[in-house]
């Protein structure tokens, strides 16, 4: 597991305060920056993660008072009388992000423990949200709790939001007697539907464990009416088992030490993570739900500005 004896905040942890500190590291990140073509918001998936603007209501009739400046030559000529364009200012896209902090996120075989790059994530989205304008809100799950965080556009309310976040993964423990509850991913996804009911922009923040059929269902359900990027955080176990290390693994007081330097155990556990982690991607597609993969090997503000992209940073791209 990765460790910081001296300072566990950022590895280990989070809190409020550290949450709150990487406001500065989101300036210049954007949902809606010129992205590269292998970003999350390439493709198709971007049509709908629009910026705020005009909207167009109505063509009428100009009346006194009205901005010549609106005023619809086109149709004024064949009419014969002056007609305007009418716009609407269009509302701000709420943010909601969903942070999970279950038994199953506190893992992490070098930089960082999954938990940790779940919170900076979501930490990183809602001051992108902010900055933008956007109200922010959450939905953070354990294994026993689900807290839920309406939108609004507030430091008080990322306060609180943070402090939600900061509180469950401060209560993850390796002598935690807790299990990973799997049911509370769909539980929390249910909660997300309570809230956005239309036009918001949802991160889901998970290693999806648990995921099944009816998460798929949710999902599809969830983005039938608002954008929703899924970030699958992973750890590079799932990529490729060490070689030459013993591997301690615990669910609850239950601890294993599987001796991987042994093929027999190694070769069973590579192919148990990548079949897994291929079924996760196979339901996200399905869901069609897009979806960016995070590693808890490298630092998140890095992995977001390469899959998302940067206003002013048009050297950045590339993508996992």
């Amino acid at each position: 597991m990765a460790t910081n004896a001296e300072d566990p905040i950022g590895s280990v942890y989070v809190d409020a305060a550290h949450l709150a500190r990487l406001e500065f590291r989101a300036r210049g990140l954007s949902f809606l920056a010129p992205a590269p073509v292998s970003s999350i918001l390439s493709g198709r998936h971007a049509s709908r993660m629009r910026g705020r603007g005009l909207n167009f209501e109505e063509l009428r009739g100009y009346l006194p008072g009205d901005d010549i400046r609106h005023l619809d030559w086109r149709v004024s000529l064949r009419t014969g009388k002056p007609h305007v364009r009418v716009y609407t200012e269009e509302r701000d896209r709420p943010l909601l992000v969903m942070v999970d902090q279950r038994m199953s996120m506190f893992f992490g075989s070098s930089r960082a423990f999954k938990s940790v790059v779940a919170a900076e994530a979501a930490a990183l989205a809602i001051w992108m949200g902010f900055a933008a304008g956007d109200r922010v809100g959450g939905v953070v799950f354990g294994d026993d709790d689900i807290v839920r965080v309406r939108p609004l556009r507030s430091r008080t309310r990322i306060e609180t939001l943070f402090g939600a976040i900061g509180g469950m993964n401060r209560a993850l423990a390796a002598e935690s007697p807790a299990r990973t509850n799997y049911a509370q991913l769909n539980a929390a996804i249910e909660g997300v539907l309570q809230i956005a009911g239309h036009d918001f922009l949802v991160c889901i923040m998970s290693d999806f464990a648990g995921a099944d059929e009816r998460t798929r269902q949710l999902l599809r359900q969830l983005a039938a009416h608002n954008d929703v990027i899924a970030a699958l955080v992973f750890d590079p176990m799932w990529q490729r088992m060490p070689e030459h290390r013993a591997l301690v693994v615990s669910e609850g007081r239950l601890q294993v030490e599987l001796r991987i330097e042994n093929g027999r155990v190694r070769a069973p556990l590579a192919s148990l993570f990548e079949g897994r982690a291929a079924e996760i991607a196979e339901l996200l597609r399905a869901s069609g739900v897009p979806l960016m993969a995070l590693s808890t090997a490298e630092p998140v503000v890095d992995q977001v500005r390469k899959l998302i992209g940067a206003r002013p940073r048009h050297a950045l791209g590339g993508g996992i």
